[in-house]
């Protein structure tokens, strides 16, 4: 045991090395390697077997923080629309399509029973977005399918939940169903959302950074375990904790720590994406050996299943990116009236002076509003869903190791059990080898348009000589007078732009962290706002981190308090 968990590692391991190489993404070698050592004559490797609840209780619960934690905000917003059709409303879709045909084939299997395989098979794999990433596409496309893969298990495990409960006829009818299914997502997200927001106020206060990513590491099952025993669902909780979690960290957290739980993630992310495909791959000799039989029948069954999937997701994608148009014209349409009324706004400040603290409060979100709807106006328009997206949104919609897993946590005493995994196994596997595999001809027959660098470059500047004159009103503020010496300031100023540059900020004491937490202030306050691409904010905190943090080695000699 020890042996094969150390040979999965070093499997993993030499898979994500190679994967750059040869371009081919690490979780289809490693399918491909499982398949091969599973098959191969000279060892025997036995029954390979994971409890599927190790899986949806332990590892999808970590995978999802991650993807949350790490998704941006703003980008997640702005498609939320599109993110939520294709995890929510395209699943159900799919499910009931898939259970027609499951229910019309197997004989004593039932529309019930064939809609939970269904569920089984409708949620997509992230492994889509790291091979689109690695591809160069269009980040709005990369931000739907991130959101789509984040979301549509904790869906699809909803939806087979009630599919069970309706093959025990314990599912009071399509009404009762369709209630709990919303308040289960409403509790969820209550629960993961003070989950998320509770764990931010602790480890705000704690000193050491390895011991805020060890807390880190606890609050995916935190957040699962309430939300469970209230009966929603527990990785929608997740989800809602990781993304309040990824907006409220650059404003609680220091930046030593946030880089430490960065590379702490991203470790555990991969070993654990990497052990579940390769997993995947070694069980394909034990469920062989449950359905031999039955090969040819789970073949057909897979391969049609497969095609209904694409097709059904193929004929939701039109309407929707449709209805994205339509928000576009909108925003074109509504946009004289938010520019006039920003123009008004601006117009009035002189006369805030004037005006009762609430009454400022009051013009300060309305601007802010409003900022944001122009903003978002200009990324659609910036930024359009077109036939091209369309396409590969088609055919970035893999199956993968959840699908697999899920298929096992249906019940012994399930109609056609070890068939229906079985054509599971077959259907995730054959997504991830023949879409997987041909992703990059695709994009590349598709011809994207080059991302236009000197628009990113423009955004760049535009916001580094907003930072570098939140850094300058520090400076410039009485209080900073009276609190440091006049010959230190002027120091400051001369070096603030050029550490833009690249430039090692020499020790300054306190006066360095007070910039630097007024220009993180103005990214997050530029967040908020919509202003800027999701890109440019992220390059952005990550320059202003890399800089505290650089200030930190000099004054403490080390990353951060251990």
């Amino acid at each position: 045991m020890g042996l094969g968990i150390v040979l999965g590692v070093v499997c993993i391991v030499a898979a994500n090395a190679a994967a750059p190489r040869i371009r081919v993404a690490a979780p289809l070698l490693l399918v491909v390697v499982g398949v091969l050592v599973s098959v191969q004559p000279v060892v025997d490797v036995g029954r390979i077997e994971i409890e599927p609840e190790v899986v949806l209780g332990g590892v999808l619960p970590l995978l999802l923080f991650a993807a949350a934690v790490s998704m941006p905000a703003v980008s997640f917003r702005r498609n939320f629309g599109v993110i939520a059709g294709l995890s929510v409303t395209l699943v159900v879709i799919t499910s009931l399509a898939l259970g027609a045909l499951f229910a019309a084939v197997l004989p004593g299997l039932g529309f019930a029973g064939g809609v939970a395989l269904g569920a089984v098979i409708s949620p997509t794999d992230a492994v889509a977005t790291s091979i689109v990433k690695r591809l160069g596409v269009a980040p709005r496309v990369v931000a739907v399918l991130d959101g789509e893969a984040m979301l549509n298990d904790a869906s699809a495990l909803v939806m087979l939940r009630t599919a069970l409960a309706a093959v025990a006829a314990t599912g009071g009818g399509v009404g009762a169903a369709v209630g709990k299914f919303a308040l289960s997502i409403v509790i969820a997200t209550a629960i993961g959302g003070a989950v998320g927001f509770a764990t931010l106020l602790v480890r705000r206060r704690i000193r050491q950074a390895t011991v805020n990513t060890l807390l880190s590491f606890a609050v995916p099952l935190i957040a699962f375990q309430p939300a469970e025993h209230a009966g929603a669902s527990g990785l929608v909780a997740v989800v809602a904790a990781g993304l309040v979690i990824g907006q409220g960290a650059p404003r609680y957290l220091e930046p030593a720590h946030r880089a430490n739980e960065r590379i702490n993630w991203h470790t555990v992310e991969m070993l654990l994406e990497g052990g579940l495909f390769l997993v995947m791959g070694l069980q394909l000799v034990t469920l062989l050996d449950e359905s031999r039989a039955q090969l040819p029948l789970a073949l057909g069954l897979a391969g049609a299943a497969l095609g209904i999937a694409l097709l059904a997701r193929a004929v939701y994608v039109v309407p929707l990116l449709w209805s994205v148009r339509h928000q576009q014209t909108r925003y074109e349409a509504a946009r004289g009236n938010l520019e006039a009324l920003r123009d008004g706004l601006v117009q009035t400040e002189g006369a805030r002076s004037a005006l009762a603290d609430h009454e400022n409060a009051a013009v300060a979100r309305v601007q802010s509003r409003v900022r944001r709807l122009l903003a978002d106006a200009d990324y659609s328009a910036s930024r359009p869903l077109g036939l091209r997206d369309a396409v590969l949104l088609v055919w970035a919609g893999m199956r993968g190791a959840i699908t697999l897993a899920a298929a096992q946590t249906l019940p012994p005493e399930f109609p056609h059990r070890s068939l229906l995994v079985l054509v599971a196994f077959i259907v995730a596997t054959g997504s991830l080898l023949l879409q997987g595999g041909t992703l990059g001809w695709v994009v590349r027959r598709l011809r994207f348009p080059a991302p236009d660098e000197r628009a990113a470059a423009r955004e760049r500047d535009e916001l580094t000589a907003e930072l570098e004159r939140a850094g300058l009103a520090v400076l410039d503020a009485p209080a900073t007078a009276a609190a440091h010496d006049p010959g230190l300031i002027a120091r400051m100023r001369e070096r603030l732009a050029a550490s833009h540059d690249g430039e090692r900020v020499e020790r300054a004491g306190v006066l360095i962290d007070e910039v630097f937490d007024a220009q993180r202030a103005r990214i997050l306050a530029a967040r908020r706002d919509g202003v800027y691409s999701t890109e440019a904010l992220a390059d952005a905190l990550a320059r202003v981190d890399a800089m505290q943090l650089g200030v930190g080695i000099t004054r403490r000699g080390s990353l951060g308090d251990e």
